[in-house]
């Protein structure tokens, strides 16, 4: 009696076996994809509409930037031979009248010069501007030279060169003397910077800055 109880409990079983074994295996989906038939453009084509595309954003850029461009331009009343009017703080053109109004015999003074770069004029002992401007770009690494007025030379502050109240150097490591600009006064009072192409005064040599 035992022994027909347990083949009729283990029946069951076995029959829900065979129901698993009999469900079929799971098939993935067969994805496919759709021919592209759409026409591709030829090279001539596609270069033409680059090109047109270039055309058209090219033309509203430039007539926007070539005006921001000219706004970091400085305006100079300038003058023959290269002339270019020298600069205060402001940008205004340096006139001699305005200037010895304000600055003293013996005063070394930062203006805009050629190319833009610091330079100083020179108020002489007499009470006028010096016939030449000083370039305060130190000829060792480009720092700017500051005027140390009581001991009457320049002192680079970067690396100790040192030039004199001529701008010669005369101690280094910078290996040459700052560079000159003529410095002259237009008929309409204004002082003007202009190349210094002849035999430095202070070494009796060419100029080294002459291009």
């Amino acid at each position: 009696m035992a022994l027909t109880m347990r083949t009729r409990a283990s029946a069951p079983r076995s029959a829900k076996s065979g129901a698993r074994a009999a469900r079929p295996a799971r098939v993935a989906p067969v994805v496919r994809a759709a021919a592209v038939t759409s026409e591709v453009p030829d090279m001539n084509k596609r270069n033409i509409m680059n090109l047109l595309l270039l055309g058209a954003v090219s033309l509203p850029v430039g007539a926007m930037g070539i005006p921001y461009a000219l706004l970091f331009v400085p305006k100079s009343s300038g003058g023959g031979g290269g002339g270019q009017a020298a600069k205060d703080a402001l940008g205004n053109d340096v006139t001699s009248a305005g200037w010895l109004k304000t600055h003293l015999p013996g005063d070394y003074s930062l203006t805009q010069g050629l190319k833009g770069d610091p330079t100083y004029l020179v108020v002489n002992k007499e009470g006028s501007i010096e016939n030449y401007g000083i370039n305060a770009v130190c000829t060792h690494l480009g720092c700017v030279v500051p005027w140390v007025g009581a001991e009457n030379k320049f002192k680079c502050p970067c690396h100790g060169s040192q030039y004199n109240y001529a701008g010669r150097v005369i101690r280094g490591p910078a290996p040459l003397s700052l560079a000159l600009a003529h410095a002259t006064v237009s008929e309409s009072d204004v002082v003007t910077f202009s190349p210094w192409t002849e035999t430095d005064f202070r070494t009796g040599e060419n100029p080294w800055w002459k291009a």
